[in-house]
């Protein structure tokens, strides 16, 4: 019995002294092999970034030398609003397009005598002239549309209308009272 006691003495005290080193040997080789992969894939994706900036510079720079496209009026298909198209031109020697059509839209309410490329904020009508029987009013330039070439201040005038004097309510019972009897005679 004593040399069991013995043997199982020696390997607890063999297994307690091993045992605790053998594991601090195994985790240190768990985080270097940790430390390895997280290096690897930090080269990997260091490197697709690299690439990555290679090809923009690559890629065509924008055509400086082309100039601003310079569009005209437009020109309705129908009539004198609703759609219709404008041209557009640039100059530049390296520019592949220098022309192109556009849809563009005239709205039918915009005040077509000062072109339809301008929008006005007009003020209120002002009071009726009787010398001309016209009553005024003006408009502030509010937007030029495409580098049209509109007035800074506008001003329109229309008809007054119809003049009405005020007539005594009197006539009006009279027309009233003259239309009944008509109607009793008949």
């Amino acid at each position: 019995m004593g040399s069991h006691f013995l043997q199982s003495n020696q390997t607890s005290f063999y297994s307690v002294l091993l045992f605790p080193r053998m594991q601090q040997q195994q985790q240190q080789r768990r985080l270097f092999t940790a430390a390895l992969l997280a290096l690897v894939f930090i080269l990997a994706a260091v490197s697709t970034t690299e690439a990555g900036k290679k090809e923009k510079p690559e890629k065509k720079a924008k055509k400086s030398d082309c100039g601003e496209w310079q569009w005209s009026v437009c020109v309705p298909t129908n009539g004198d609003c609703g759609l219709g198209t404008r041209e557009g031109t640039r100059t530049g020697a390296e520019c592949k397009q220098t022309t192109k059509t556009q849809k563009c839209k005239i709205p039918c309410n915009w005040k077509k005598q000062f072109g339809a490329e301008c929008k006005y904020q007009f003020q209120a009508w002002g009071e009726c002239d009787l010398n001309t029987a016209l009553k005024t009013r003006t408009g502030n330039l509010k937007r030029a549309l495409h580098n049209a070439d509109c007035q800074k201040t506008v001003t329109i005038s229309k008809p007054c209308g119809k003049l009405t004097k005020p007539k005594p309510q009197e006539s009006k019972k009279k027309k009233k009272e003259g239309k009944k009897q008509e109607k009793m005679l008949d």
